[in-house]
């Protein structure tokens, strides 16, 4: 396992480096307290120096907050420098935008916080994250290092994971984990919860299941039985934790499979990530596609999976269409290609605040997008 080396007080010293975003272990380590300025603080950050924290633990926290009003006043003026410039395609400004993102995480992810086994961070005031942290690494038996930042995700995962996130068409809760992707944006369970079944479909597949709330509705929809696949154990045990609190644990079945289980359902369903292109950390793959391999994955083994008048349901958004990362003609043909038709689509207008948030860099494509219920059946 990784480990991060520093100098402190004229020792050696090394732990367990922690990182679920895939980060480095910095190689250049200092010692930072609340002497600490935020305009120094910021200078060692973009150097790619890491600030090992021994100061009060809020302090930490606001300035985590200085170094991100400098990052984003920083892009303000580079903003303001390229108005005058052509205008970026779509596609340009959603690379940018992800340039961005990442710098900015990077610069945020520098300031790191100490732990002692058990979780317990031997910081003034600093909170009780043992409950978060065991959820996302498992059992801390020794000490360790992790950013500040990353720690506030787990201890905000945490939150989501105990108070669960409410999906009207259950009628109850879905409590994601640490590291699945959280079913904020209803739209897509709605179109599932609505659209027409299958004359007498009893059997349905759910390829990448997450946090299984799609199982849970097709389940309580009133289908027989359920079988559900996902390659991260992360994410079967998110599931299954879900179903269980749900009471649909005999009707779904939870298979660690790539993509498609053994034989064919009466229903298919997937929503795979919606954006073609490179995850920048393990938990981008619940957004991001590499060369759309689970879209061209599912509608190129769909059919080999449908019984007879059997239908696969894809759902995803058209974002990448209007980023120009992926065209409908080429959607279509792979739909053509894979020797299935397109029975009918459902769409929808998202509802999350981005899609009326005139300030986000990529607002011109997020205020045009639909997402869409793609009923496929064998051609």
């Amino acid at each position: 396992m990784t480990r991060i080396e520093w100098i402190e007080d004229g020792q050696q010293r090394s732990a367990l480096w922690r990182s679920e975003s895939g980060w480095p272990a910095p190689k250049k380590v200092v010692i930072a307290d609340d002497t600490m300025a935020a305009d120094t603080a910021y200078r060692l950050a973009l150097d790619g120096t890491a600030l090992l924290w021994r100061g009060d633990f809020q302090n930490a926290r606001q300035l985590v907050q200085a170094l991100a009003r400098r990052i984003d006043h920083k892009g303000a003026r580079s903003k303001r420098a390229k108005a005058t410039r052509t205008a970026p395609t779509p596609t340009e400004q959603f690379h940018r935008h992800r340039l961005a993102q990442l710098q900015r995480a990077r610069t945020l992810a520098m300031l790191l916080i100490p732990f002692d086994a058990g979780y317990a961070i031997p910081l003034r005031r600093a909170p009780e994250v043992k409950e978060a942290c065991s959820e996302a690494w498992g059992p801390g038996s020794e000490t360790s290092v992790a950013s500040l930042r990353e720690l506030l995700g787990l201890i905000g995962a945490h939150e989501w994971r105990r108070k669960g996130v409410p999906i009207p068409a259950l009628g109850g809760r879905i409590h994601p984990w640490y590291g699945v992707f959280s079913p904020v944006r209803g739209e897509y369970v709605d179109l599932v919860a609505q659209a027409p079944l299958p004359p007498q479909a009893s059997l349905a597949f759910d390829i990448g299941a997450g946090t299984g709330v799609l199982s849970a509705v097709l389940a309580r929809r009133g289908l027989q039985r359920v079988v559900a696949t996902d390659m991260d154990e992360r994410a079967l045990g998110c599931a299954r934790d879900n179903l269980e609190r749900l009471g649909m644990q005999d009707q779904v079945e939870l298979v660690k499979a790539d993509l498609f289980p053994a034989g064919q359902a009466d229903l298919v369903v997937c929503n795979p990530p919606w954006l073609p292109g490179k995850p920048s950390s393990a938990i981008e793959y619940a957004i991001y596609d590499p060369d759309s391999r689970m879209l061209r994955g599912f509608l190129g083994g769909l059919k080999a999976h449908l019984a007879a008048q059997g239908e696969g349901w894809l759902i995803i958004s058209d974002l990448a269409e209007h980023l120009g990362l992926r065209s409908r003609a080429q959607l279509l043909g792979w739909i053509t290609d894979a020797g299935l038709q397109v029975a009918g689509r459902h769409d929808v207008q998202p509802a999350h605040g981005k899609a009326q948030d005139a300030d986000d860099p990529l607002h011109a494509a997020r205020s045009r997008e639909v997402t869409s219920l793609w009923r496929l059946r064998v051609a």
